[in-house]
């Protein structure tokens, strides 16, 4: 009797773990292994651990320019952006800065694979719909002089001063201070690919205007065009150098 109640019990036992599968208690699924850093493909988890903390969660609110900008993304090409993905911003050859390589190649720890997903996505996920309006391209059109200063510093009186002050010191728009921009520090830590992208974009997390808006412009104030733009960053890269600011 005793046998066969041992018996019974093994029985039990095994039903138990043929009916149960391969779920045995304690035995990690396959969904729950950890996956291998350079085998993440999914767009949130790499911008989440490469990209949010500068750029904001949702793209926009963080130190570093929004990328959730609709004006940027219809105009910054998809090569483009790759290249900044891979190898960070670069000011000189010498100098990067606070933006790194993410790229393998260039010391990063993401492959071609995982930088192709951050530059696909970011444009999936926030870049704009068509529009037919003329924006001024991300980088100057080939074959285009580099821009002229004495233009630069009428475009900037027209564009920037009202904000920035006549020479780029500094002043105040609704209330709100407005940081210099005549400033060789924060100039030598800024490209003028960036600068030329400003320009463009504007800075909408911090109220800056696009290259068409209004805010605190003259009520005649026009579109820039990418040759006036050239000219704006022209007068911008002599202060980089110590130049002098003028009187815009």
């Amino acid at each position: 009797m005793k046998r066969l109640r041992e018996g019974g019990w093994r029985l039990l036992t095994l039903l138990v773990v043929l009916t149960g599968g391969c779920d045995i208690p304690g035995k990690p699924r396959e969904a729950d292994r950890p996956v291998p850093a350079d085998q993440v493909k999914g767009f949130d988890a790499l911008y989440g651990a490469r990209c949010a903390g500068c750029h904001g969660a949702d793209g926009k609110l963080g130190p570093a320019p929004p990328l959730n900008d609709p004006v940027f993304l219809a105009i910054v090409p998809d090569a483009e952006l790759r290249h900044v993905i891979s190898e960070g911003r670069a000011v000189t050859a010498a100098q990067r800065s606070a933006m790194p390589a993410f790229a393998r190649a260039g010391g990063g720890p993401l492959t071609d694979a995982q930088v192709q997903v951050l530059a696909e996505g970011i444009k999936k996920r926030w870049g704009p719909a068509a529009s037919g309006e003329a924006t001024p391209p991300y980088l100057s059109p080939a074959g285009t002089k580099s821009g002229n200063l004495d233009e630069g510093a009428r475009v900037f009186a027209r564009a920037c001063a009202g904000c920035h002050g006549r020479q780029g010191q500094g002043g105040e728009h609704g209330g709100r201070p407005v940081g210099a921009i005549n400033d060789p520090a924060f100039l030598a830590l800024i490209s003028d690919k960036v600068l030329r992208r400003t320009a463009i974009t504007g800075r909408p997390d911090l109220r800056m205007p696009a290259y068409d808006g209004a805010a605190g412009r003259p009520a005649d104030f026009r579109p820039l065009t990418s040759a006036q733009i050239d000219d704006l960053v022209a007068l911008l890269a002599s202060w980089r150098q110590g130049g002098p600011a003028g009187d815009q």
